[in-house]
């Protein structure tokens, strides 16, 4: 399978899909849905770009309870013994979507499953190379028109969740379809795990704007080696020298060492952490520092924590905690976010971010956020 969706044209493995899946295994039919930018809807993959058709519910069906799950499922659909496998589709812990696959009647299921579930996940991998090279897969994801500063900031994530031995990452942005300022980040290294919250100030494609110049920044000082208070340092002096001084970026950057736990953060602005340790749930308290491009040549210094296997943090923007009830009264961070993040303590953690946001609009009387809302949730097991 794999060697099929190397040599098809990105806007082709599906094809490849069928072909090998009927060659090999006798399966009628195989359609991928993916998941919209919002996480509400499994949207079907046809073979141009504004191609529509019937999509799935991301919470209430069964490739929704697939996708959220990450777990194959069989589902017996005729008295002939025909059966549609949903199979997850994903990379490296990033969910895309879901893999329905119709076999023959007569056929054992059970004995080509392994098959199968490697098919969905070389699909899923094949999926984000090809998606470097064709629209096809961004436009079927899109339910409704995305705003020129959504396409960007969507555009420079990394993805939306990542996990290996040590960690587990999930993350969102609402309004996915009018997102503007909020941005996540994040890079693996054999010894270091680097990630950071940034908030552009300001609405629409400016805010967009900034945040783009505020993150490539923090990445090129990144890739150059040098230390998360010196990253924090050179992308404060590009902000400025652009902006001088009437704008800024709210970042609070991380450093984790996957062998000792040590934590080494710079707090510049208003992204806050919440630890979920033991059932219970503490505001992180950093010292402030000036956000990026506020002042000239200002100076950064890291601080450290250390995080134990079994924690869950929880990064959430100023959309997130500063949102007041329906009475306008108290802020969702007061209470509220604490209560939310520990109703996901046995959830997994690529939905804690969903589950938060969900909160969030049963907070405000289903309505939905007038400002940026992003959650990160990082589960740390650790490296034995």
């Amino acid at each position: 399978m794999a060697r099929a969706l190397r040599r098809a044209e990105p806007h082709r493995l599906m094809e490849a899909v069928r072909t090998v899946l009927a060659q090999e295994h006798d399966v009628v039919s195989a359609e991928l849905y993916l998941a919209d930018y919002g996480l509400k809807t499994l949207c079907p993959v046809g073979d141009r770009p504004g191609w529509e058709g019937h999509g799935h519910s991301a919470f209430n069906t069964v490739p929704g309870r697939v996708f959220g799950s990450q777990e194959a499922f069989v589902e017996e659909t005729a008295q002939d013994g025909s059966c549609a496998v949903h199979l997850p589709v994903s990379a490296r812990g990033d969910r895309l979507g879901v893999l329905t696959v119709t076999t023959g009647p007569g056929t054992r299921v059970r004995g080509i499953l392994a098959d199968l579930v490697d098919a969905a996940e070389a699909l899923g991998h094949e999926l984000l190379v090809a998606a470097r090279d064709t629209d096809l897969y961004r436009s079927v994801r899109r339910r409704e028109r995305l705003t020129l500063a959504a396409e960007m900031q969507w555009d420079l994530l990394p993805g939306r969740g990542y996990e290996c031995p040590e960690y587990t990452i999930g993350a969102q942005l609402e309004p996915a379809y009018d997102v503007r300022g909020d941005n996540f980040d994040w890079a693996v290294m054999p010894d270091r795990l680097e990630l950071g919250i940034t908030n552009g100030m300001g609405e629409g494609i400016e805010a967009s704007l900034l945040t783009n110049l505020a993150v490539n920044a923090l990445r090129n000082a990144r890739r150059g080696g040098v230390s998360l208070a010196d990253q924090a340092a050179l992308a404060d002096k590009a902000v400025y020298d652009r902006h001088r001084g009437e704008r800024h970026v709210d970042s609070l950057l991380l450093g984790f060492d996957p062998g000792t736990g040590r934590v080494d953060v710079v707090d510049a602005g208003s992204p806050r952490l919440y630890l979920l340790r033991d059932d219970r749930v503490t505001h992180m308290p950093f010292e402030a520092q000036l956000p990026l491009g506020m002042a000239e040549d200002t100076v950064y210094v890291a601080q450290h924590f250390q995080v134990e296997p079994g924690d869950r943090l929880v990064f959430a923007s100023d959309g997130v905690f500063d949102t007041l009830n329906t009475n306008g009264r108290e802020a969702f961070g007061d209470r509220a976010l604490a209560r939310a993040i520990l109703g996901t303590r046995l959830l997994p953690g690529a939905s804690v971010p969903e589950e938060v946001l969900r909160h969030l609009v049963e907070y405000q009387g289903g309505r939905q956020a007038e400002d940026d809302a992003l959650v990160v949730c990082l589960d740390w097991r650790g490296r034995p």
